[in-house]
């Protein structure tokens, strides 16, 4: 893996304090990329679905609606998740707090492209590439062993206790959700979770991103089109500013947040366990002019050093395999290296490639 940037870090939330009155070049997406505002999202089919666990929780009609979001949509808000409410505001707090800093007080923590962990403003290692309008601070969480506590910042006060309870409390709903996906798709609950390689043995990481204000924000994107390469994700969305976008055909739906709800989506390698009956649908962040935002990402990704292929029971003759297997490691090693590209990843494992 390359060990530094092709090009020197810049902090986007810096910019946007310096009061730049126009996005820098590098930020400028091409014409086709830049965001896509619907001017009317006011059906419900145009709103990503809303699933109460406990009524999905080994129930047969909730397992149907699981599956039927998973299949349209990828993604779907969930209430009653068990995840406290009162620790949701002070995690979400607190990270802002951290992007307020002092910005040499971050750079204690600056990233560099061979793990991404810590502090950072851009993804993938391509040279002139165009930057998404954001920063980020990113961390090993699962399994346990590979946490670099001297890379969690230790301000503001409490921020890594935080970060300890809101990840132990979320693993727990990710194994819930893991299984209630298992069942859905008419497998054993335990099924998924063994292809994952076992509770004691998956992979989890947290991305806290800050989009700061932008002076011309239908020029560039908070974070590009992509999907998520990793087993399912768990977003808590900034209670404020809207700004998650999910596509939708050949529409882009701005995602709705639902008091309490955390959002969950569907990554590439459950696309890929499930033969693409489950999808991971690309999705992207729109930001604006008047308003900072900061959201919380937890991916809940199988370990990283076995082949995550499809499932052999959910294999027909009508719909043989459709991906070949590949290592997590190696497909996460595609992603940190070219960045955001839409489908391009998931799409390069299919069998008939």
């Amino acid at each position: 893996m390359v060990a530094s940037w092709p090009e020197p870090i810049v902090s986007v939330q810096a910019l946007s304090q310096a009061g730049v009155s126009t996005v820098p070049n590098r930020y400028v997406k091409a014409a086709h990329q830049r965001p896509i505002y619907n001017s009317d999202q006011s059906g419900l089919d145009m709103e990503i679905p809303v699933l109460d666990m406990s009524d999905v929780w080994r129930n047969p009609e909730g397992l149907k609606r699981v599956r039927k979001a998973c299949e349209e949509w990828g993604f779907f808000q969930v209430v009653n998740h068990g995840v406290d409410h009162e620790l949701m505001e002070r995690v979400r707090g607190a990270w802002r707090e951290f992007f307020d800093l002092p910005v040499e007080m971050k750079r204690k923590y600056a990233n560099s492209p061979d793990t991404y962990e810590g502090y950072g403003s851009r993804i993938g290692v391509v040279k002139d590439a165009k930057l998404d309008w954001s920063d980020y601070f990113f961390l090993n969480y699962l399994p346990s062993s590979i946490r670099n506590l001297s890379m969690w910042p230790s301000q503001p006060p409490k921020i890594r206790e935080l970060i300890e309870g809101y990840g132990e409390e979320v693993k727990k709903l990710c194994e819930r959700l893991v299984e209630t996906l298992s069942e859905s798709l008419g497998l054993e609950p335990n099924h998924l979770m063994k292809a994952f390689g076992g509770e004691d043995k998956v992979g989890a990481s947290l991305r806290a991103n800050f989009y700061p204000k932008c002076p011309q924000p239908h020029l560039t994107l908070g974070l590009s089109s992509h999907s998520d390469p990793g087993g399912i994700t768990i977003v808590l969305s900034d209670e404020n500013v809207a700004g998650l976008q999910v596509r939708r055909g050949d529409c882009w739906v701005t995602v709705k947040s639902v008091p309490n709800a955390l959002i969950v989506n569907i990554g590439d390698q459950m696309q890929i366990l499930s033969n693409g009956i489950y999808k991971s649908v690309e999705h992207q962040v729109i930001v604006n002019s008047g308003m900072d935002r900061v959201s919380l990402a937890l991916f809940y990704n199988p370990r990283s050093d076995i082949p995550i292929g499809p499932v052999e029971e959910l294999l027909t003759d009508n719909r043989p395999a459709l991906y070949k297997p590949i290592r997590f490691d190696e497909y996460r090693l595609m992603i940190r290296q070219k960045g955001p590209s839409g489908k391009n990843q998931v799409d390069s494992l299919l069998a008939s490639t």
